[in-house]
């Protein structure tokens, strides 16, 4: 890419350096560094070109949080008002730099609890219908195909997934239609609910932004940050509730978002294992994340244990 009509493009004073190449990586695209005179700033290149106007809900939703005073990076539009532009043939989008840290699940739940809590709270309601991710099981056809295929090919975790694949089959018959729609973040695993360098947090990655239903997105934060320890769970909750949250969490099915989607994840990674691509070009990138459900599994105890120290 040309730093300067990158900078120009965006309005972003006169471009001093591009980063040599990415200097992050994600399942969605990859990160350049741009540094201008006006500050420095996130160059984010989609492994898929993006539709500015499929894209638009995501991003108006994303700077309805940031002026709510969500902690993510404000977008960056060029002078027509747009979010994509396409410099020196390749199609980006534009972010102010944040300093982000590694994932770690053990944030202040607490801060994680009123983060989430004003996300909900910026959301439109009626913003549409479901996608089949956050709703609908792989099934047990499904993962025996899977687990059929990865032993035939080798696959080193493929006697995991077997060994876990009834526990799977048995989460998804607690799948359940969601209660009211608004629009959610629908990502906030850790991975994109960042630690930052000035002890801060940062949500990022709002392109899958869209209908859900808030509670379940409540159970998948939940899970994540603060998985078997009930004082987390219970501080996260408190902190959500206070913060004017709109959700509650009461009975199994509310964990449907998270038992379908860590089902579609775990799905995607054995399919991208299987034959490798731009979003996972090395097998070992796809086993490390099915690695990451094989590892700490979720399954009906931990879950169960979660709904005790939360329910009202």
């Amino acid at each position: 890419m040309d730093a300067a009509e990158l900078a120009s493009r965006f309005a972003l004073g006169r471009a001093v350096r591009l980063s040599d190449g990415p200097v992050a990586r994600g399942k969605q695209g990859v990160v350049w560094r741009l540094e201008t005179t006006d500050g420095r700033w996130a160059v984010k290149v989609p492994f898929h070109s993006g539709d500015e106007e499929a894209m638009r809900p995501a991003a108006e939703f994303q700077e309805a949080a940031w002026a709510a005073g969500v902690p993510t990076p404000r977008i960056l539009r060029t002078a027509e008002g747009s979010v994509f532009a396409t410099v020196s043939g390749t199609r980006v989008r534009v972010y102010e730099w944040v300093d982000l840290l590694a994932p770690d699940t053990g944030l202040d739940p607490e801060r994680v609890g009123a983060i989430v809590a004003t996300i909900h709270r910026a959301s439109a309601a009626g913003p549409g219908s479901l996608d089949p991710w956050y709703r609908e099981p792989v099934g047990a056809a499904g993962w025996d195909d899977l687990v059929t295929r990865l032993r035939r090919a080798g696959a080193p975790f493929a006697d995991r997934l077997a060994a876990l694949r009834d526990e799977l089959v048995a989460l998804e018959s607690w799948l359940e239609p969601p209660g009211p729609l608004r629009t959610c973040h629908r990502d906030l695993w850790a991975d994109n609910f960042l630690p930052t360098a000035d002890g801060d947090v940062c949500v990022i990655d709002w392109e899958n932004s869209g209908p859900a239903d808030p509670a379940h997105e409540l159970c998948c934060v939940l899970f994540e940050f603060a998985r078997t320890d009930a004082g987390r769970a219970r501080a996260l909750a408190g902190a959500y509730r206070a913060a004017g949250g709109p959700a509650r969490v009461d009975r199994r099915g509310q964990f449907s978002m998270l038992i379908a989607q860590l089902g579609h994840i775990g799905e995607i990674a054995a399919r991208d294992w299987l034959e490798p691509n731009a979003r996972s070009p090395r097998r070992a990138d796809s086993a490390a994340w099915i690695g990451e459900i094989l590892d700490d599994p979720h399954s009906r105890r931990s879950l169960d244990a979660l709904l005790t120290a939360v329910r009202p």
